[in-house]
């Protein structure tokens, strides 16, 4: 429904409707709409944190067609909630999500990181990484998964 209309302007009723549930059995499982959009927000963060963890021991380039097929297989959600009618809030919590992951991969003792501020290093990739998403659900995936991972795994490995 996010992708026909605001967040705002969608009701529970309409979510009920189009779930085929009675309004009773939605408010059994949320709160509210906020409260269902949450838990929706939280299974895909959750989701990427397991793939994270799958991926573990890969080069930049294998874990991130792990991502991009995730991304890929979920474009609804993802291109709807990076768009302008998502949540704003969702964009904030996967930079917060990256940012975290990738606060291992940073070292700034030597190479070319040496001496630049690791704080700065993380906020830059993570929020590339979600500009790339954004622009590549913005196109309707112009390149596949394969070459998303590639191009950049690449580049994560010239900044990291």
């Amino acid at each position: 429904m996010l992708s026909e209309k605001n967040f705002d302007d969608i009701t529970i009723q309409n979510i009920s409707d189009r779930a085929n549930i009675s309004r009773g059995t939605l408010y059994l499982h949320y709160q509210d709409k906020y409260n269902l959009l949450d838990k929706l927000m939280e299974s895909h963060i959750n989701e990427l944190q397991r793939l994270c963890e799958e991926a573990g021991d890969m080069d930049f380039i294998d874990g991130n067609l792990i991502w991009f097929g995730y991304f890929e297989r979920n474009y609804l959600f993802f291109s709807t909630m990076l768009a302008s009618k998502g949540a704003p809030s969702f964009r904030n919590r996967l930079l917060a999500f990256l940012i975290k992951d990738l606060s291992n991969e940073v070292d700034t003792t030597k190479g070319k990181n040496k001496d630049l501020k690791r704080n700065i290093i993380i906020q830059f990739v993570g929020s590339a990484y979600i500009g790339i998403l954004e622009w590549w659900f913005a196109n309707k995936m112009p390149f596949p998964p394969r070459v998303m991972a590639e191009q950049v795994g690449i580049l994560l490995e010239r900044n990291l």
